[in-house]
């Protein structure tokens, strides 16, 4: 046995041991788990028994981040532990988290990404289905679209929050890929047709206008949609998507990272019947309505200037007698600052409607 054999041979076997005591502490922990529900159950009483806690995972992950000592990265670490959580949390209840579907798109993704793979993802045909299946509860949350760092607010999504009457319990943020997929021995030269998401298209209208200056654009309701065209046509026709969809539906990668800004990212928001306790970083969200008089975005937004809390979002929307504003900042309702801003926002306007404070996003 040469000396290379030996020193892999010692390496291996410590490796081995670390994966035994790995293994035990995971089935320590699911342990731990199982008992927390069994006391929850117990004390219930006459309420709803609330197993998972956006605020305590969120907890959670910055303390894995704040205590890892490398060599691997923080933001790797704690997605590890999101997916041990997400196995522990199915032991006490499976969460069923609605998404806009089909399969393969990336609001499926940013479920993952929030939820885990343990969770049972339910793709809908509209966001505004997602809503409904949370508020009725047949579903536990749902995750929609809010904002896109090219594109900017997705204005559906406001309307819906003031339609019904669901509770913000978190937020993600997800670095979006695009890329142009075509079906299995399809060639870029024959693409005549491009299908995607409106703002897909609206996101890599620079690369196709230089590469694909003739071909027809023509929107769906998401890219998982698209991508699942794609199999049914004659080669002609390609797809905006990510990489979730390119394998889920078996499709043949064209060309990679095809968004005009490098950068691009979606934000998106988990809608729940819950309210969410204090992280200690976290973020609140409100719809604002007000008649449209001069002043009256500044009588809104200077409490936050006097009470100094900073503002994340602003949006405008127009109503047949006044405004509406959506407004994000930081900050827990729970907080005394952010009490007094509410009470004289609400004072000032003619109706506040407090969508909920959740932890800021951790991945």
């Amino acid at each position: 046995m040469s000396d290379q054999e030996k020193e892999l041979g010692v390496l291996r076997q410590q490796i081995d041991s670390i994966d035994k005591q790995i293994h035990e502490l995971l089935n320590k922990r699911a342990s731990c788990a199982q008992q927390v529900a069994e006391v929850k159950l117990k004390h219930q009483g006459d309420e709803e028994v609330v197993f998972y806690r956006p605020e305590r995972e969120a907890q959670v992950l910055r303390r894995v981040m704040e205590r890892n000592a490398g060599p691997l990265p923080d933001k790797d670490v704690a997605r590890l532990f999101r997916e041990v959580m997400s196995v522990c949390l199915a032991l006490e209840e499976p969460m069923r988290v609605a998404f806009l579907g089909p399969a393969g798109t990336f609001t499926q993704q940013a479920a993952l990404k929030h939820f885990g793979h343990s969770a049972v993802s339910v793709p809908l045909n509209s966001v505004s289905e997602v809503f409904r299946e949370v508020q009725s509860g047949n579903a536990h949350y749902g995750v929609v679209p809010i904002e896109n760092s090219s594109e900017g607010i997705v204005n559906h999504t406001l309307d819906l929050f003031k339609r019904y009457d669901v509770t913000i319990c978190g937020e993600v943020e997800l670095p979006v890929h695009q890329h142009l997929l075509l079906k299995d021995g399809a060639d870029l030269s024959g693409v005549t047709r491009v299908v995607a998401h409106h703002q897909s298209l609206a996101q890599c209208r620079a690369w196709l206008d230089s590469h694909l200056p003739d071909a027809e654009r023509v929107a769906v309701m998401s890219n998982g949609e698209a991508a699942r065209m794609i199999g049914d046509c004659d080669g002609t026709m390609a797809a905006i998507a990510g990489d979730m969809a390119a394998e889920l539906y078996e499709l043949e990668i064209g060309a990679r990272n095809i968004e005009d800004q490098p950068d691009n990212r979606t934000r998106f928001l988990i809608v729940g019947n819950q309210v969410v306790d204090s992280s200690g970083v976290d973020k609140t969200s409100i719809l604002v309505s007000t008649k449209n008089k001069p002043g009256a975005l500044y009588q809104l937004l200077e409490p936050f200037y006097r009470h100094q809390i900073s503002l994340t979002r602003v949006e405008t929307r127009a109503l047949s007698n006044g405004c509406m504003f959506y407004i994000d900042f930081e900050g827990h309702s729970s907080d005394e600052a952010v009490k007094k801003v509410l009470a004289e926002v609400t004072a000032g306007s003619d109706e506040l409607k407090l969508l909920g404070s959740y932890p800021c996003a951790v991945l």
